[in-house]
C-alpha cells in the first residue's frame, strides 16, 4: 500500500514577493537561453551547450541588477 502526504504552507508576504520575484526570473532566462540557442543554431548551425549558456549569468548580473536579487540555485 502506497501512502501520500499532503502540506499546504503558508507564505507571509516576504516570502510571497521573493517566490514571484525568482519565478519571474527563471522564465525570464530560460526565454532567453532558448532565444539564444535558437540564433546561434540559425547562425552557424551549432547550438549551445548547458555550460556555455550557464557562462552568459554572470555577465547578465552585472548587466541586470534584478537578476541578483534571487537565489543563484534557481537560475
Amino acid at each position: 500500500m502506497l501512502k501520500a502526504f499532503k502540506y499546504r504552507i503558508y507564505l507571509t508576504d516576504e516570502q510571497k514577493v521573493l517566490l514571484a520575484k525568482t519565478f519571474g526570473c527563471c522564465r525570464w532566462f530560460y526565454n532567453f537561453a532558448l532565444n539564444l540557442t535558437n540564433e546561434t543554431y540559425k547562425a552557424t548551425g551549432k547550438g549551445l551547450s548547458r555550460n556555455e549558456i550557464i557562462n552568459k549569468l554572470p555577465e547578465l548580473k552585472k548587466e541586470l541588477e534584478w537578476l541578483t536579487e534571487v537565489p543563484s540555485q534557481a537560475l
